[in-house]
């Protein structure tokens, strides 16, 4: 029988909800949005039988597994909530807004039957994936260091709801207050899964507010981490800054080599990519290649949900854990391994940048 699938918020969730619609093993049961036009609308255009406008009723529909798409704030709660009811959750990033949230996450996991799997699609980039197969292949030799960005100015979305917390057109929106380091997730997340590797301390800047006093958000803030496998690793991370395109930009060195994409690609190519391997030196320098948004094969249905084919492979992840009983793809340790570092150092900055331990989710 096909899985039973919901989803909830569709502003972000709207892509996702296209690959559960095409995917083999799901049925797309129900959707869900604060906007009950909007989940109408998706009920109509994906031929699901049931729409609604709160999260209370798509908990108590008869849908076994949540994709849960809404703001930052609810994610927590809304995972915690589904968990109880015994339903599979397949949650967004970053998982919880703060450490309090983070430790009842994981007591209502160890508590459930149910499944819990962290949606962190960029682990499913193929460029991402790429590297991780240079890194993990050693090409690099013993990783030492890196970096990575996420600039991705959204000014417009601060200052009005378009996904399904409620809200009047002009108020500030969640986006507003929230620090822009929670977010690093997205780059945070691949690197210490190529490195197999968790951060231990958290250090953080921001530059306060100054280029739109009149939505209050920080303009750009930095982590600097120290990992469990004495990795050094600076990320950056801004959503209300003067520049275009948006990008994501990895850097990471090696003993014996570097890689590094680009900050003028797409955001899901972020070509050209620039390796460098010391034991090639003769053939002059670095090797440039360029990275396909799809991955290579995929099929058809893998295009209905944007950033490429990513969303597609990393659904099929998590339905696949379902139906034959396996561990989540990101599991919750896995999860708030990539989002508590963010939190930690948005602590430590608003502590003068004072080192914070970064707790370990498997010990609680």
């Amino acid at each position: 029988m096909p899985l039973k699938i919901g989803v909830i918020g569709l502003f972000r969730g709207l892509g996702p909800a296209s690959v559960f619609a095409h995917h083999q093993d799901c049925e797309l049961y129900a959707v869900a949005d604060h906007n009950l036009d909007k989940a109408q609308a998706a009920a109509q255009e994906f031929d699901v039988p049931n729409a609604y406008s709160s999260f209370e009723e798509l908990l108590d529909s008869d849908c076994e597994a949540i994709y849960i798409a809404t703001p930052l704030p609810l994610h927590a709660e809304q995972s915690i909530a589904c968990l109880e009811a015994g339903k599979h959750v397949l949650g967004e990033v970053p998982a919880v807004y703060n450490i309090e949230e983070a430790q009842a996450l994981v007591a209502a996991v160890k508590a459930s039957p149910a499944k819990y799997s962290f949606a962190e699609n960029m682990s499913y980039f193929p460029w991402v994936q790429t590297y991780r197969q240079i890194v993990e292949a050693g090409e690099l030799g013993e990783i030492i260091y890196a970096e990575a960005e996420y600039v991705h100015p959204y000014e417009e979305g601060m200052v009005r709801q378009a996904d399904g917390a409620g809200g009047k057109k002009g108020e500030l929106a969640w986006r507003a207050s929230m620090p822009p380091i929670y977010y690093c997730t997205h780059d945070l997340g691949p690197i210490i899964q190529m490195c197999h590797d968790r951060c231990v301390t958290a250090v953080g800047m921001h530059t306060g507010n100054r280029r739109r006093p009149d939505i209050g958000c920080i303009d750009m803030e930095v982590g600097l981490f120290k990992t469990a496998n004495d990795v050094t690793l600076k990320l950056l991370c801004s959503f209300s800054v003067a520049k275009q395109p948006p990008h994501h930009w990895f850097t990471i060195y090696g003993t014996e080599g570097q890689i590094e994409s680009s900050r003028f690609g797409t955001v899901t190519t972020a070509s050209p990519h620039r390796l460098y391997r010391e034991k090639y030196d003769k053939l002059g320098g670095p090797m440039i290649f360029d990275c396909d948004t799809n991955h290579p094969g995929a099929p058809p249905e893998a295009l209905t949900g944007g950033h490429g084919s990513s969303e597609y492979f990393m659904v099929d992840d998590f339905v696949q854990s379902i139906t034959n009983d396996t561990d989540p793809p990101i599991d919750v340790y896995a999860g708030l391994d990539m989002t508590l570092p963010g939190i930690c150092a948005h602590m430590s900055a608003e502590a003068g940048s004072e080192p914070v331990a970064v707790p370990d989710p498997r010990e609680w």
